[in-house]
């Protein structure tokens, strides 16, 4: 009855910055410590774990002498935010399908 649940979007923190990246298409690591307030190291961890799945793709490079990096949604990070989205509407209202 009940639809899984994403374990990689079942996290809080990787929640909040796909969540964010879904509304905004792309950020950069320093403005999602900031939204998140999360450590450098917390956000690093869970950045490459999106990742690896295929969630998100990170740039680094180099911005005014100073390490940047990017971030951007992909294509398999929406549908994965919104399959996650739908089964947590059939948690929240069971039987309506």
């Amino acid at each position: 009855m009940f639809k899984d649940l994403d374990p990689l979007l079942h996290s809080q923190l990787r929640l909040a910055i796909i969540s964010f990246l879904v509304s905004n298409g792309k950020s950069d690591f320093g403005e999602l410590k900031k939204l998140t307030s999360a450590t450098s190291g917390n956000i690093s961890v869970q950045l490459k774990k999106l990742e690896e799945a295929g969630y998100i793709i990170l740039r680094k490079g180099f911005l005014n002498n100073y390490q940047h990096t990017s971030v951007e949604i992909t294509k398999t990070g929406i549908n994965a935010f919104e399959k996650y989205v739908e089964a947590i509407k059939q948690y929240l209202h069971p039987g309506l399908e």
